[in-house]
């Protein structure tokens, strides 16, 4: 059994965290901080959890009595927070980008922040860095939109057989986080599709980061905002280098894409020509990765689904800490999607 804190439990992270852990069989949440919600039970806030005797609390996180701290805070804040943490011997997993990035320089010129604090941590992607994060004592949790983007593309870049990724993403308005913004407002967003940072968005840098470490290959990424609440279906237009566009095939991509993730617990690999759905992953911590077409100009078509909540970010998280702890990877993981 392990004590585990939450920094900044009132956000939809927060939320989808403590949801999770409610099950699981190994952990005591031990305190979960908020200063805007301090002394409020935590069903104030998150009407799903009411069952829960959970109360917000103002406290420093360097005075969290845990053997592992989720810091769900925002960019920026987390360098301020995740150091102090780390001295008390506490293990922690950041859920912001601050320590994403292996070149720090990378990180300031796209979140166009001062990185005050750098440090050592894991990229917290299980399915490429499982025996890494182990060991870690700080993982850095993954991105939603490069979780789906990597799990489309990795397969066929670490064979070395990509030019070029053109990365499509549709979005779900919970990825813009629990404060309402004019975007995120029903009038916005209802009946619409709003692409934004369309050449320029900063998960391109993350997911460039990953794609560019077994072979140098140009990616580019646009998002859109989608009328639906969670999801995100990512089609990765993926280019082959010139003298493999003839030798490719739809059963050969599966091949490729079934043995690259084998027995991974939450990746699931759809066949013949099944397109995922964002319904069917809805609420769990899988990734559904399908289509495998390719055209008459060598392009492959990957389409990838994840719940932005969950395997793009708290779902990840708590795999992450299983893992971490020795603990079974799937636990309290276990459930399906929700669909319809």
């Amino acid at each position: 059994m392990i004590k585990v804190g939450i920094v900044g439990a009132s956000g939809y992270t927060g939320g989808e965290l403590l949801r999770f852990l409610h099950n699981h069989s190994n952990v005591e949440i031990s305190s979960i901080t908020s200063r805007q919600y301090a002394e409020n039970p935590v069903y104030k806030v998150h009407p799903h959890l009411r069952d829960s005797d959970l109360i917000f609390q103002d406290i420093k996180p360097s005075e969290i009595d845990a053997d592992l701290v989720f810091t769900a805070t925002p960019h920026g804040a987390s360098m301020n927070i995740v150091p102090e943490i780390l001295k008390n011997g506490t293990k922690v997993i950041d859920l912001s980008g601050d320590y994403r990035y292996d070149d720090i320089k990378t990180y300031e010129k796209w979140y166009n922040l001062k990185h005050t604090n750098p440090l050592d941590a894991v990229y917290g992607l299980p399915e490429l860095y499982r025996k890494e994060i182990k060991k870690a004592s700080l993982v850095a949790n993954p991105g939603c939109f490069p979780t789906g983007a990597i799990l489309a593309s990795i397969p066929l870049v670490q064979k070395k057989m990509v030019e070029t990724v053109l990365i499509d993403s549709k979005t779900g308005i919970s990825g813009a986080g629990i404060n309402p913004k004019p975007i995120t407002t029903f009038t916005n967003c209802s009946d619409n599709v709003i692409p934004y940072n369309i050449t320029n968005h900063r998960h391109m840098s993350e997911i460039e980061q990953e794609l560019n470490k077994p072979d140098k290959v140009k990616v580019c990424f646009t998002p859109q905002l989608v009328p639906v609440i969670r999801g995100i279906l990512t089609t990765a237009h993926i280019f082959l280098k010139e003298d493999l566009k003839d030798d490719m095939s739809t059963e050969y991509l599966e091949e490729i894409y079934e043995e690259f993730f084998g027995d991974e617990p939450f990746v699931r690999i759809l066949k013949d020509g099944e397109i995922p759905r964002l319904s069917a992953v809805r609420g769990s911590n899988f990734a559904h990765i399908g289509c495998f077409q390719i055209d008459k100009h060598g392009r492959v078509v990957i389409i990838s689904t994840i719940d932005n909540l969950v395997k793009g970010a708290s779902g990840q998280a708590i795999h992450n800490m299983n893992l971490m702890f020795g603990f079974k990877e799937n636990e309290s993981l276990e459930s399906l999607g929700m669909h319809p």
